[in-house]
């Protein structure tokens, strides 16, 4: 990931933390994932890259469930479950 792309994860990942509402083009809901649960948008205008933090914003923690490049339009099944099992895993944990 290019240094410009991680300045911005990282400033969006703050704002979040700060208790900020952030909405498109930045943030975009995924309740296929489990309610809550938001994916960041990062784009890198230099290189085109594209990449996605998958997580859960709570009220003490951001759950970050995945971070990967974004190669294609449709987010894969495979990301969607391993999500689903890292948010489930989480779940279980906080009982």
């Amino acid at each position: 990931m290019p240094e410009a792309a991680r300045v911005q994860a990282g400033f969006l990942l703050r704002s979040l933390q700060r208790g900020d509402q952030l909405g498109m083009p930045h943030v975009r809901p995924m309740p296929s994932i489990g309610p809550g649960v938001v994916e960041l948008r990062i784009t890198d205008g230099a290189t085109n890259g594209e990449w996605r933090i998958v997580l859960k914003p709570e009220r003490d923690v951001i759950v970050v469930l995945h971070f990967f490049q974004k190669k294609t339009q449709k987010t894969p099944q495979s990301v969607l479950d391993l999500c689903k099992q890292r948010l489930a895993a989480f779940a279980q944990a906080r009982r």
